[in-house]
């Protein structure tokens, strides 16, 4: 292994301007190494198939996964640029990286992924299914809910607490998370065309190969439709290791009420700009009601 240079340590300890922007010959350097090897980021929320996917990509491209924010049990998260400078810099092994980030798409993190030409995969998703998806998480962790988790501290009687109660919280705590995500993420994918890989939760339970071959070939790292299937399959038969192990929708139905649905919607939708994926963000809230 080499000894770290000082272009590297210089830049490690460069600061950007106060939006997180890199400018100059900084930026011209962070952009050339960012080119020397692909790199895979799923940029994913949580419940929403992230950790089955990765899976599949380091199968794939027989890549190696990397935690790639400061404190990845602090869950919104910010990639680190040491650990980016490593990489580029080829400190890790040659694998190529896969890493799997919930994160927003704030004006911080979207400068630090265009310094490095980094083009993330998010996934939409129903809102209300990855709620009730984070409830059964929680309910099956008994009385050890984390004290903290994705951008809120849970109360101690959680687990406690009656079902009404607990989607309540979820809403109004883990939901205005939810909705900044797509709100941010959305915006993005819009005015930068090319630069995010938005996929749809149906379609990918319906071929997750597909899903799959379309991430990689946006990461620089196209692998056939064939190979991606077995990737695919090789994962799912160890899906018990992952949270996505069932492959199935509509709990939000079960799970939210009228009223909640429509608290949700309201949370989600004050976002102006989330009203034309209403159908893909929340798709049973009309229904209900």
């Amino acid at each position: 292994m080499s000894r770290i240079n000082q272009t590297l340590c210089d830049v490690a300890f460069s600061l950007p301007d106060i939006s997180g922007r890199f400018d100059g010959e900084l930026a011209a350097y962070l952009r050339h190494i960012g080119q020397r090897r692909p790199l895979v980021m799923f940029a994913f929320p949580p419940k929403a198939a992230g950790t089955f996917l990765r899976s599949a990509a380091v199968d794939a491209v027989d890549g190696q996964l990397i935690r790639l924010t400061h404190a990845q049990g602090g869950r919104d998260g910010t990639p680190y640029l040491p650990t980016l400078l490593l990489y580029y810099e080829g400190w890790f092994p040659l694998s190529t990286l896969v890493t799997h980030i919930h994160m927003q798409a704030l004006p911080s993190n979207r400068h630090l992924l265009e310094a490095f030409d980094i083009k993330p995969v998010i996934m939409i998703r129903d809102v209300s299914d990855m709620l009730s998806s984070y409830l059964d998480m929680l309910n099956s962790n008994g009385s050890r809910v984390p004290e903290h988790w994705l951008n809120c501290s849970f109360p101690s009687n959680f687990e406690g607490l009656p079902h009404e109660k607990k989607v309540d919280f979820l809403i109004d705590f883990l939901g205005p998370w939810y909705a900044s995500y797509y709100a941010t993420w959305l915006s993005y994918a819009e005015e930068m065309p090319g630069r995010v890989c938005v996929l749809q939760y149906p379609d990918f339970r319906q071929d997750p190969a597909k899903a799959l071959e379309t991430a990689l070939r946006h990461s620089r790292v196209e692998q056939t439709y064939e190979h991606c299937q077995e990737a695919v399959r090789r994962t799912w038969d160890e899906r018990q290791r992952h949270r996505f192990n069932k492959g199935y929708g509509g709990r939000g139905k079960l799970y939210f009420d009228a009223r909640q649905m429509q608290r949700l919607e309201h949370l989600l939708f004050d976002y102006h700009d989330l009203a034309n994926y209403r159908d893909a963000i929340l798709p049973r809230a009309r229904a209900m009601q």
